[in-house]
């Protein structure tokens, strides 16, 4: 009882590291962007993504160039994203809603590259440098 008693003080203390670990998505060096969840909305699809920069600088402004692929993989439409500023480190999360199409007939999401992206005032290549794609969503991203 008394071995009990000093073991359960130190395995309290390991799920604090790792809750912290598993709260960021990205890791330094990368901007880590995920489809979280997709949804069908009255008006389309709603696109949940979660994305953090995890770079040491902030990106003032990033927008990527998105191709939205059906089911059976043709091409339904190109379409910019604007993820406006992602500061360093910290998460984000960006919802968009597509027009006219249902979230089943959504296969995978193709980014295509960065339209626009700006750090300390400048063109940047922080938008693509790195850049981790994943999906929580039967939806796969892809890049």
């Amino acid at each position: 009882m008394r071995i009990l008693r000093m073991t359960l003080p130190l395995l309290m203390l390991l799920p604090v590291p790792l809750a912290a670990q598993q709260a960021g998505t990205g890791t330094a060096g990368t901007l880590s962007l995920e489809l979280n969840t997709t949804k069908s909305v009255e008006s389309g699809c709603q696109l949940s993504f979660l994305i953090e920069n995890g770079h040491d600088t902030d990106i003032d402004a990033a927008v990527y160039e998105t191709v939205l692929l059906n089911t059976e993989g043709q091409v339904d439409r190109l379409t910019l994203f604007d993820f406006g500023a992602l500061p360093a480190g910290r998460p984000r999360v960006r919802q968009f809603v597509v027009p006219g199409t249902g979230c089943e007939g959504l296969g995978q999401i193709l980014i295509n590259g960065a339209n626009r992206c700006e750090a300390d005032g400048a063109e940047s290549d922080l938008c693509t440098k790195g850049l981790e794609l994943r999906s929580r969503s039967d939806v796969e991203v892809i890049g």
